[in-house]
C-alpha cells in the first residue's frame, strides 16, 4: 500500500505559477512511475504529466507542454509539478498517482494503482 499526499494548490492569477508536491509513504518510491491528473468541475479526470521511476522519461498532455514540468526526488519520496504561465482553464483539482509500471509514463487512469486525495488549483482571469 502506498499513500500519496498532495500539497501546494491555491488561488493564483492568470500568468502566475504554482508548485505542487506529492509525498509518498508506505512503499519503495523508486519502484513506481508517477503521474499527475486533474479534474475540473463537471468534467472527467484527465492526464496532465507523468515520469518514470528514474525521471528519465516524461510525458505531458499537449495543453501544458512548455508550461508545466514534472520532476521527482527519490531521496525525499516526492514528485513535483511546477506550473508556470497558468491559465483559467488549468483550474481543477490536481491528483498525484503512482503506477507499478515503473519504466512507463502511462496516460490512462486505470494504469495507476494508487491515488492521492487531490489539491485544488484555481486560476483567476
Amino acid at each position: 500500500q502506498v499513500w500519496l499526499l498532495e500539497s501546494g494548490g491555491g488561488l493564483v492569477q492568470a500568468g502566475g505559477s504554482l508548485r505542487l508536491s506529492c509525498v509518498a509513504s508506505g512503499g519503495v518510491f523508486n519502484t513506481y512511475g508517477m503521474g499527475w491528473f486533474r479534474q475540473a468541475r463537471g468534467k472527467e479526470r484527465e492526464f496532465v504529466a507523468a515520469l518514470s521511476w528514474s525521471g528519465a522519461r516524461t510525458d505531458y498532455t499537449d495543453s501544458v507542454k512548455g508550461r508545466f514540468t514534472i520532476s521527482r526526488d527519490n531521496a525525499k519520496n516526492t514528485v513535483l509539478l511546477q506550473m508556470n504561465n497558468l491559465k483559467p482553464e488549468d483550474t481543477a483539482v490536481y491528483y498525484c498517482a503512482a503506477t507499478n509500471r515503473r519504466s512507463a509514463t502511462p496516460r490512462f487512469k486505470y494504469e495507476y494503482d494508487y491515488w492521492g486525495q487531490g489539491t485544488q488549483v484555481t486560476v483567476s482571469s
